[in-house]
């Protein structure tokens, strides 16, 4: 495996913003990731904290090879053992943005994937893929003009998290694949702290109601390792043992979503080292201003305008093209 050399990685995460010295519907009857209210926010309402974000929104270059040299470069370091572990938290956004921004422009993704090297293709593909089935979703849908009353936190750390999922598959017999990839489109992996516009909460998103059925919910509602053995259970009552589909049918009553949690899944299985990427996304969220990235300290307790929102937090806004 190529090792990324530390002059790249320079070159890699810098930005204009900053200089590296280097030598996410529905759970059990809900939505995902939780969807906030729409309600229009008081003024007494609190904003977010006055600190800013501790890295920059990643720009990425322009020139179609250049991506592409980038997403290379950022896919070998990711599954590269030499990797400083400080730098993940970057690679992982860097990867994100570059995901997301190529799923809205066929045109531009095709340019990509010409200049990617082989072995990344059918990475690319599957990734545009999860995603354009999460943007068919809401196709057609407003935009919101709020930011979420969500808290954004730490995740667990990711030994404990694939330990989990590995406990929960082991005693369910469903993938521990499909487990992460369902923490990872519901909650980033338990980075949002929120409760939907139907009640569902915690890491896996369950409602209450749905927590309380026996033989499903069993301690903390909002413990990751309670939720993540209690989704497992539940995908094997919604018959996710005989059609996996059909489990996460029940988790969420969406195509889209069962196709997206999949394909998530299968780059899982293919390459368990897929993981320190998915495990180091960040929170985004479709907004009427563009995909606003809310990071880890972001705490809203009730929505709040964009518009204000960006007023005090500008480095949230995606740069400019």
């Amino acid at each position: 495996m190529r090792v990324v050399t530390p002059p790249l990685l320079v070159t890699l995460l810098a930005s204009a913003a900053v200089a590296l010295a280097v030598t996410m519907e529905k759970p059990p009857g809900s939505s995902a990731p939780p969807v906030p209210s729409q309600e229009p926010p008081r003024a007494e309402d609190s904003l977010p904290p006055a600190s800013a974000p501790p890295r920059s929104y990643p720009r990425l270059p322009g020139n179609p090879a250049a991506i592409a040299s980038q997403l290379d470069a950022v896919e070998t370091a990711l599954r590269s053992a030499a990797t400083p572990a400080e730098l993940l938290p970057e690679l992982g956004h860097r990867q994100q943005v570059i995901y997301r921004r190529l799923a809205t422009d066929p045109a531009l993704a095709a340019r990509v994937r010409g200049s990617l090297p082989v072995r990344w293709q059918g990475v690319l593909d599957r990734h545009l893929a999860a995603r354009r089935e999460f943007l068919a979703m809401h196709r057609g849908g407003p935009r919101s003009r709020f930011v979420p009353a969500w808290r954004i936190i730490p995740p667990e750390p990711a030994a404990d998290l694939l330990r989990y999922y590995r406990e929960a598959a082991a005693a369910t017999g469903i993938p521990w694949e499909v487990l992460a990839a369902v923490n990872l489109v519901e909650t980033g992996m338990g980075r949002i702290d929120g409760v939907s516009v139907a009640d569902a909460r915690g890491p896996m998103q369950f409602l209450p109601s749905t927590w309380a059925e026996p033989g499903i919910g069993k301690g903390d509602i909002r413990d990751p390792q309670d939720a993540i053995n209690a989704a497992a259970r539940y995908l094997v009552r919604r018959g996710g043992l005989k059609d996996i589909r059909r489990g996460l049918w029940g988790y969420n009553n969406s195509n889209h979503y069962v196709r997206a949690v999949l394909l998530y899944a299968e780059l899982l299985r293919m390459d368990p080292q897929a993981f320190t990427g998915f495990y180091n996304w960040e929170v985004h969220y479709a907004s009427a201003s563009g995909d606003l990235w809310l990071p880890v300290g972001y705490n809203q307790p009730r929505p709040l305008a964009v518009t204000t929102y960006l007023e005090r937090f500008p480095a949230s806004a995606p740069p400019a093209p």
